[in-house]
């Protein structure tokens, strides 16, 4: 019986479907919610300083698809190389974000995981012009951001937009990283951070300073979104 089951996960059909579905999902919980943005004018903010590196937390990914609002605005998205992955790899690319596959840990896995070659791919997707997408903490550290995006900032030379998206109505999920399930007909909030700029010639002491800002930065952002929703209870325990 478990074999079956891994076997039916582990299915490109299954997985397809799973993915389109999820993507479905998404969509009706966009269009039948009312979003804010803090600040107003956030997209004239940030589309003069495009492409960018736009980071969020883990666990606060599904409606991240939808800060994408023109089809001039391209995005590609880091997505693990994991079962649970290819799900939102196949939602992401229903709703019109690019993929790359690999880890976004810079640890003693980095090789391998793939975190070398999607590093690079990251690095020339935003030299094309795309926008890139990640989250900034790794697995399994929940709200810790990681070096790994203050790198790709240094080595890119592209902004970090750091932001929180948000809904009312949700259910959360008590696992590592207490993954928000957005529900439809709710209050939204997206929410930008400091933008954080990263110095070509920045050594290690000036990076761990930018990625202890990104982190305050992103909790900021979260509370602020989840107060803005009526939901200050929302914000996940550490």
């Amino acid at each position: 019986m478990k074999k079956l089951l891994r076997d039916l996960l582990r299915s490109s059909w299954f997985q397809r479907a799973v993915g389109s579905l999820a993507a479905a999902f998404l969509r009706m919980v966009w269009r039948t919610s009312r979003f804010s943005f803090d600040p107003p004018d956030v997209y004239d903010i940030v589309e003069p300083q495009m492409p960018a590196i736009f980071a969020f937390w883990h666990g606060q990914h599904f409606m991240t698809a939808f800060v994408k609002t023109k089809e001039s605005q391209r995005v590609k998205v880091l997505i693990s190389r994991h079962r649970d992955g290819e799900y939102n790899a196949i939602a992401a690319e229903r709703l019109g974000i690019g993929t790359i596959r690999g880890s976004g840990d810079h640890g003693s896995a980095f090789h391998r995981k793939g975190g070398v070659g999607a590093f690079k791919e990251m690095v020339r997707a935003l030299e094309q012009g795309y926008n890139v997408a990640l989250t900034a903490d790794v697995p399994k550290r929940s709200r810790i951001a990681g070096l790994g995006i203050i790198m790709l900032a240094r080595e890119s030379g592209r902004p970090i937009m750091p932001f929180a998206m948000v809904t009312s109505r949700y259910w959360r999920l008590k696992n590592w990283d207490r993954t928000t399930i957005n529900l439809p007909f709710s209050r939204g909030a997206l929410v930008g951070g400091e933008i954080i700029m990263v110095p070509p010639n920045a050594d290690a002491e000036k990076m761990e300073e930018l990625r202890a800002r990104l982190e305050a930065t992103l909790n900021e952002a979260t509370v602020r979104a989840y107060a803005q929703v009526g939901r200050p209870d929302g914000v996940p325990d550490g």
